[in-house]
Parts: C-alpha cells; structure tokens; sequence
C-alpha cells in the first residue's frame, strides 16, 4: 500500500523564558494512503503541533517529513505553500467561515484561486454543498446556519481543490453529540468513497473510535502508533 504521508524522528521545539518546551520529541510514523488517522493525547502533547507540522503550516525544528515518498522542503515558504494549495484541505474547530459571505461564498473561495472558469467553479461548489446535505442552505450566511451547518459547510471548502489529505483540529470539539456523529459519519464517507486521507485531532473517545490508523502522543513523544 502506498504511503501518502510519513515522519522521520520530526521535533518541534520553542523557546519560553522559562526554558526549552520540546512540543514535538523524534516522532516518526507512517501513514498509508486513505487512511482515517486519530491522534489523541492529553492537552499539551502535542497533537495540535504534529498536525500543523505534517500539514505544512509550521516548520519542525528537525526530522523530515515526506509526501508520497518525495522529501518535503520544509525551509521552502514555496514548498510549503504549494503543498498546502494543491494537496490539503483544513477544517477547524471553530468552523472558520468568513461571516459576510454565504455558505455558497465560502466554498467559492479557494476555487477562486485555482484557475477553473466562473462556471466551473459555481459548478464545483454546488456538487460540494450536495455532498454535505446543504443544497438548500447556500445562500445562507453563517449565522443563518446551526453549528452542525457550519461545520458541513468548513467540510465542502476542505473539499473544493480535491485535496488528497484533509487536516481536521478537534472538528466536533464545538458540536454536541448527535451534531457530532453526524459529522463523523459525513467525515468517514468522505474517507471511504473518495480515498482521501484524514488526519483528526480529537479528545474524543467517540471520534478516536473512527480511526483506521491511530496515533497517541503524550509530552510530545509518540507513545502508540497502530
């Protein structure tokens, strides 16, 4: 099975004034392609910073990270930027949608940055918004929506550059229960039917139960990888 992403002994340090915080500590781990991936761990082991490291918004301090057997430039703002635009999609817990634009909008946005016509790109979006049950809901604004809405409306921007490797933080940390097993299962079809990677950071046992791969940090030291 082809490996999509994976580390070798990656560290991510910071610099307080009361010392050196290792947030990350020589983690390496292989990922396959099309895997659903759960990283847990208590707050403050480093599950926010391995995500934001694998997914190219900070640089590890050391190690390496490769993507389809290729070495990523972690010093390359290039790199990385490209990495990003043509690879990933993000979803976070706090939805991050621009309040002003409707959900239609929102989902427009990164497709206006990808070359497609105006017509293709309205196209891409609508199928998107079908996808996340939202069909009837995209010419609503955010606050017009309820928080099991947003999330499904941060899932079809995820979505919107056909992206091979989603980055979820905590994205049921805001839902309740039923909202959030709702998202979960929209999560796992996404994963089953499209091939497409997932890496969630969650606290939840319920959501760590989704995981096909699953990753535990704890210190920021990987203390189990299955």
């Amino acid at each position: 099975m082809t490996t999509i992403l994976s580390t070798e002994s990656l560290s991510k340090h910071y610099y307080h004034r009361d010392g050196l915080i290792e947030a990350l500590s020589n983690v390496s781990v292989s990922i396959p392609e099309g895997s659903f991936v759960t990283i847990t761990g208590p707050s403050g082991s480093g599950k926010t910073t391995l995500l934001m490291a694998l997914s190219g918004l900070i640089r590890p301090t050391s190690g390496k990270i490769y993507f389809k057997g290729q070495e990523l430039d972690t010093d390359s703002d290039k790199v990385l930027v490209d990495f990003r635009k043509k690879h990933t999609g993000f979803i976070m817990q706090n939805f991050s949608l621009i309040p002003y634009m409707t959900a239609m909008q929102n989902v427009l946005l990164p497709l206006s940055l990808n070359g497609l016509s105006a017509e293709k790109q309205k196209q891409r979006a609508d199928e998107l918004l079908e996808l996340a049950g939202l069909a009837n809901r995209k010419n609503h604004f955010p606050r017009e929506l309820s928080a099991g809405q947003q999330q499904r409306v941060a899932i079809a921007r995820a979505l919107a550059n056909k992206p091979a490797i989603i980055f979820a933080d905590e994205p049921t940390g805001n839902l309740d229960p039923l909202l959030s097993v709702e998202i979960l299962n929209l999560l796992k079809d996404i994963n089953d039917k499209n091939r497409i990677t997932i890496f969630m950071v969650t606290h939840s046992p319920l959501a760590n139960q989704y995981g096909k791969v699953k990753i535990h940090l704890k210190e920021g030291r990987l203390m189990d990888h299955q």
